[in-house]
Formats: structure tokens, sequence, C-alpha cells
């Protein structure tokens, strides 16, 4: 080979078969403007030869490449990069050595030749084969200056233990972090969790007994410092503890911000946090209610495959994975169920959004007793339901208790709902109307106000997301007298009443249509008249809705007028009288099957759930179009950053925003991210959303136990009844 050892740029652009998994990462770290050190990797090519004699012209090399980095007279680590170690699937957590305190040409030498021999050890073998590598072992070398560590540890961005997604952990010991890894001390434990506004907030701390510490040796090496009792005290106070895990938060999302969970080793020198390692979390045990352990984790978007069918962006994804959970649990805890805390719901496939159809059909049946097949039909799609067990009479009392405790409580819900989402949109309106904010103090504080309503509003996530109970009911009691037509039936009679909001605007929007058609379809709206009234009091009124408005990179009819001017021509044709009537039409006859087959004593109590049913989607659709609301001067406020972002060169376009978190964007603000990381991580997941654009997902995917994905195609499809059309 011509030359030793790569830079980290070339590593970057290097084949991981090349460098080793532990380089490439490094190297990816560095790239997203993250605190790496200067290090170098020893393509793992060099290692096939380790059982011969030291090649010479390797010996010449490596005096080459460190003289001219200056570290020949510099205390360096020496750590293993092999082929397939840090990968997604494998990690060779402590199977590989590493050196420190290697001194010296000839130190270093010796250190290569430690770190390739861990290659041939049983314990490397036997992983080797456990893991599936199959072929010769190969071993890239990174060699780096030695870090003056007061203290250093690991951190992992889950909770490896539980696999809960919502809590960060870190270990931590004084001195070099050998101690810690080798289990000769237990160190300091850290335990963090997400905030409303996504800070890892220090929950826990648990100082662990640092009986010792590892230094560097005179000559070379290491050796071992006994620590007097005072060192039991915390290492880190809660101010520094918050901030490595910031850190190591924020270099999880750049690796991955779809499955950010990492297990990754950092240095503190004193004045800065330092990373070293990074590898994935390979087996993350999966967090779900007991019952669903052994049953396979079922992933649809047989719902949001609807609402959301495109690719999620990071700035959408960041706002779904803390929605869902919130929208969908509230019931639950307001009837008393013992929800699973940090069960995470949302999941982002081929960059689509998927829901956890076990977790929410365990919860379902054992909250109220709803079949899984029953909630299968009402989300939609057509993936496999659980296996439950038949309830005794003890779960059944129980069901009722929980059920009995949601009716009494949900009225008082629902009214702190509906003035939550009145001041949802009284809060967009006072955004929209006042003057922007001066400067990066004000423009931060914007954020947070307009983003925290849709974090800490219980009352509308409840009517958005767990409000339906009547209808389910509704539904349940027509399927029981009309088997296959429960959901058509059940349409059918809420028909009529008061509109909901969306279907208001739907109203409102064919009187706009006829206004325009009446004014010849201008191509702008005109300054006065009818039309341009009309216009003004439904932009008023209905401006922040828009074509898929669930995104927050998506502009509003506020914003982009002339996508709802190219609906009104097509909207003018539709006649909405012979509309009104069909549905009265429907409703009647709906009414007219009920009266005619179902028995008078039931009747009653359709006709509540009806009038129940259609307050709760009223509820839920006002709910929808708060949220909606708050999205939009979010959208307002995220592309006022955008213009500082780029003024610090840390954007080219203005929307490249929506392609970063919004942690991601603050820490670049306050010079924590450097602007060449920032457009890095920008640039990697445009490539990502690019590649997401051209597949096709599944409907629904099915993840073993074990943690191997099984084919959609291998669960058998639905049955098809005898005369049946469609589905």
């Amino acid at each position: 080979m011509n030359g030793a050892l790569l830079n980290p740029e070339e590593v970057r652009v290097t084949d991981a078969t090349v460098t080793g998994g532990k380089g490439r990462q490094l190297a990816q770290l560095r790239h997203f403007g993250l605190p790496v050190p200067d290090f170098a990797v020893l393509p793992a090519a060099w290692s096939e030869g380790r059982g011969e004699a030291f090649p010479a012209a390797l010996v010449t090399a490596l005096h080459d490449g460190l003289a001219a980095r200056g570290w020949l007279e510099q205390p360096l680590a020496v750590r293993s990069s092999a082929v397939g170690e840090d990968s997604a699937a494998a990690s060779f957590a402590g199977i590989y050595t590493s050196c420190l305190n290697v001194q010296g040409l000839d130190g270093v030498v010796a250190a290569v030749q430690t770190v390739w021999a861990s290659l041939d050890s049983d314990t490397a073998r036997a992983y080797r084969a456990r893991m599936g590598h199959a072929g010769p072992a190969r071993m890239g070398v990174i060699v780096m200056p030695l870090l003056a560590a007061e203290a250093s540890g690991i951190g992992f961005t889950c909770d490896p233990l539980t696999g809960r997604e919502d809590r960060l952990v870190i270990h931590a010991n004084r001195g070099l972090g050998e101690t810690l890894v080798g289990g000769e001390t237990a160190g300091d434990e850290y335990v963090f969790a997400e905030d409303v506004e996504d800070a890892w907030r220090l929950i826990e701390c648990r100082p662990g007994p640092k009986t010792c510490m590892s230094v560097p040796a005179p000559g070379g090496g290491t050796r071992r410092v006994a620590l007097p009792d005072a060192a039991a005290a915390p290492l880190f106070d809660t101010e520094r503890a918050e901030a490595l895990a910031a850190l190591l938060r924020d270099a999880a999302v750049a690796m991955d911000f779809v499955a950010p969970f990492y297990d990754l080793e950092w240095v503190w020198d004193g004045a800065r946090f330092w990373l070293t390692q990074a590898r994935p979390v390979t087996r993350r045990p999966r967090h779900a209610y007991g019952p669903l352990q052994a049953q396979p984790a079922i992933w649809t978007r047989g719902n949001t495959c609807e609402v959301m069918p495109e690719p999620l962006q990071p700035a959408d994804w960041n706002f779904s994975r803390r929605g869902v959970n919130d929208l969908l649990v509230q019931g639950y805890v307001l009837a008393g169920f013992p929800v699973l805390a940090g069960a995470q719901r949302a999941g982002l496939f081929e960059g689509r959004l998927y829901l956890e159809a076990s977790l929410l059909q365990w919860e379902a049946w054992d909250a109220i007793g709803m079949k899984p097949e029953r909630l299968n039909a009402l989300m939609g799609g057509h993936q496999p339901a659980i296996d439950v067990t038949p309830p005794g009479g003890r779960e059944r009392l129980r069901r009722a208790l929980t059920t009995l405790r949601y009716l009494v409580r949900a009225p008082a819900l629902r009214r702190r709902g509906e003035a939550e989402i009145a001041a949802m949109h009284a809060l967009a309106r006072q955004v929209r109307q006042g003057p922007p904010p001066r400067d990066r103090d004000a423009l931060r504080r914007l954020l947070y106000t307009v983003s925290r309503p849709g974090r800490t509003s219980i009352g509308a996530f409840f009517l958005q997301g767990s409000g339906g109970a009547s209808l389910s009911f509704l539904v349940e009691r027509l399927e029981h007298f009309f088997p296959g037509e429960g959901e058509a039936l059940g349409a059918a009679l809420l028909t009529g009443g008061t509109p909901s909001v969306t279907a208001q605007q739907g109203y409102d929007l064919l009187r706009l249509a006829r206004l325009a058609r009446a004014a010849g379809f201008p191509a702008q709206v005109p300054a006065q008249g009818d039309y341009a009234r009309a216009f003004a009091e439904f932009m008023e009124v209905h401006g922040h809705r828009g074509h898929y408005e669930t995104y927050m990179h998506s502009a509003s009819w506020r914003e982009r007028p002339e996508r709802l001017l190219e609906q009104l021509p097509a909207l003018a044709e539709v006649d909405e009288a012979a509309l009104r009537a069909r549905q009265q039409d429907a409703a009647a006859a709906a009414w007219q099957r009920v009266r005619r087959e179902v028995p008078f004593w039931h009747r009653p109590l359709l006709r509540s759930l009806v009038k129940a049913a259609r307050r709760e989607c009223n509820q839920r659709e006002a709910a929808r179009s708060g949220l909606i609301a708050l999205l939009e001067v979010c959208r307002m406020a995220w592309r006022l950053a955008a213009d500082l972002l780029r003024a610090d060169g840390a954007l080219a376009e203005r929307d490249d925003v929506f392609f970063v978190l919004p942690s991601e964007a603050e820490r670049a603000v306050d010079g924590l991210v450097p602007p060449a990381g920032l457009r890095a991580r920008v640039a990697a997941r445009k490539a990502l959303y690019e590649a997401w654009q051209a597949v096709t997902p599944p409907e629904y995917l099915c993840i073993a136990p074990a943690g191997e994905w099984l084919a959609a195609p291998a669960w058998p499809a639905p049955p098809h009844r005898p005369g049946e059309g469609w589905r």
C-alpha cells in the first residue's frame, strides 16, 4: 500500500471494510461537528500478514505519518477498528484490545501488533461465529493523541437494560476509562429524561464507589491509583452532567436521527468533553407490556398513510414521535389504566410514520376489553392481531371500572380541551399579528412559546386522539345488529347536526368557489367586492389549514394562497344542495333501518351514542384545527431561525431548516455545532430523504422478539367473504 495512516476525512470517504467500523464512526462524528480529537487510521489490509514479521515498510510509513502530525514525542492511544466492529448488527464491545499512553515509534509498533493479535483470541473467534462473520478477520487501527482525562466514561442514549427510548444513562469515573470499562470500579451513574422542550434533564444521580482510577504511567502504559473516600462524591454537578447528556444525544441524532440509540465513550479533560467512540446499541430490549414480550412487534401505517403519506423530514419526525404518544394515551390515563411509561407508539420506517399496533391493541384490550381485531378495523390496514386470552370475572370487573372512571372523568377533560383549543387559536393569532422577534433571545422565547402548548395541552390531546369512545361503542353496537355494516351505518347516522370545523371549512370553500366563479375566477383575489370579503373571512378562520397540513415543512393556505385558488374552479361545479340532500337521505334511511331491525329498548342507547359520537368527532376536528394553527406559527418561527442559521453559514437554503432538529438548531446558534457540521448533517439527511421518496413502503411490518424482521407477506391475508367486491 502507498502510505499508512489515513486522516479523518480520508477515513470518512473510504469504505468501512478498509478502515474498520470504529474509525468510520469517529470520522462521521467529526464530519457532523462533534468534538472528536484528531486521529488517524491504519487500514485493515495491513493486518492480513499479522502472523509474520512486522513489515519494515510499515515501520517507515508509521514513522513518517507520526512525524508529520507531530505525534512521535506525544503519548498516544492505539485502538481497534476491526471490519464489522461497532456496526448496527455487531458491537464487539470489550472484545478487542486498546492500548493507552503509547510512547514513541517502537511503542506504536508494539501496540499495533497487540491490537492485531486480539483478532485471534478465543472470545473474538466465538463472537464472530455467533454473528455469522465469515471470511478472514481484518483489523484497522486507530491512532490518536492521549487525552488528559480528569474523568471518562460511557453513555447510552437509551436505557440499555429496559430499552426505554426516553432515558439516557451515563457512567463516569475519574481518570482514564479502563477501570470503568473493565469493571474494576462502578463509578457514578446519571439518569436523564427528556422534558417538553426536548432538553435532557437529570432525574437521578447514583454516586458509585470510585475506589481507583487509571492514569498514565511514566515511560508508557497505565497504572492504577487508589482513591480516598472523598472520591465517592459525584463527579459532576447537574449543569455539567446535563451538558454531557446534551452532547451525547446530539452525537446520536447526528449519526441517526431516526434511531439515535448509541453507546458512546467520552473524556472530560477539565475544560471540555471529547468523544472517543460511538457504536449503535445492537441488542436493545423491547420495551413493551409483559404479554407482548414473546410476540412480534407489529408496525402499521393503516391510518398514518392517509394523514402523513409522504416521508417525514427530521422536524416532522421530532413533532410526530412525541405527539403520537401524547394523543393516544390520554384516555387511558384519564381512566386510571396503568399505561407503560416510556412505551413508544410511533416509528419511522423508510421515512414513513408507523404506529406500534401491538401496543395499541393490547392497551385497548386490557383497558376496556376491545378485541384486537376490532381495533384493527378502526385503525384501518390489514395488519395481524396479537394473541390474547379470554378474560376472567376479575378482569371483566376491572375493565368495567376503568370504563366507568372514563365516563365520569371525561366531561371535565373535554371542557379543558375546548379551553386549550381556544387558547391555541388566540396564541397563533397573537403571533401572526405581532412584531417579529428583535434578536436571538427573543426568537428563542418565541419558539418555546409557540411549541410548548403542543406538548402540554392534555385536554386537546384527549379530544384529538383519545376521545372517540362513543364512536367506538356505537360501531360495536351496530355491528351486533348489522354484521359487516357497522362503520357504514355509523357514518350515515352521524350526518346532520352542527358540522365540525373541517366540514364547515368545506361548506365555506364551496361558497367561496361560487363567488369566484361569479367573479370570473381571477388569477388574483380582487381588492374589494363580495369575493374579496369572503376570501378574507375564509383566510381569517381557515387560513392555517392546507395541503399535507401535518407536515411542518408544508405551507399553509395563508402562506401560499395560490394552492387554494387552484381548487376553486373544480369546487364550483359541486351542487351543495344536492350534497346535503344526499346526506339527509342517507341519515333517514339509516334511522329507518334502526327502527325496523333494532329492538325498541336498544334504540335510546343508540341515539345517545350517536349524539355523543357526533360531539366527540366535532371536538376531535376542533382539536386538530387548533394544533394545526400552532404548527403554522411554529413554521413561521422556525423559518426565522433558518435566517439566523443562514447568516451564520450553517444552512445553504432556508427550507434546509426542516432537516434540522430543534436541539441541533439551538446548539448551532449557541456555537456548540460548527456551521460545517450542521451543513453536513443536512446534506446527509437530504440524500436519505431522496432515497425514501423512491421507495414504496409496506403497509405493515413485523419484528420478532429476537429482533429479526418478519416479511409482511408471511402473514395470511384477511379472509374474502363470498359476494364481496372490494374492502
